[in-house]
């Protein structure tokens, strides 16, 4: 019962990621990219959590994902940030 929960609280965070997103203007995307940093951080830290804490192979097959899924998210963040403070910079 703990995996079907789970999976679904998993699938249901990625419909809301996806509305979510898809509704943003695209002006805003760069300012809520460099804002989500901090929220990403603390997603990566929960999915470190989740993949060693249990000994079942699909939680930690999902908190493997969950972990890349977000490294990539903070990664990229940093990223955009870098390049739109850059573009303020004096020559």
């Amino acid at each position: 019962m703990d995996f079907i929960a789970m999976l679904a609280l998993f699938v249901l965070a990625i419909f809301l990621g996806v509305e979510l997103i898809t509704k943003v203007p695209p002006t805003l995307h760069t300012p809520l990219m460099s804002g989500s940093n901090a929220i990403s951080g603390i997603t990566l830290v929960g999915a470190i959590v989740a993949a060693g804490n249990e000994n079942v192979v699909i939680i930690q097959v999902f908190g493997f994902i969950a972990v890349v899924l977000a490294t990539i998210n903070v990664i990229g963040g940093f990223m955009v940030t870098n390049r739109m403070l850059a573009m303020f910079k004096r020559k």
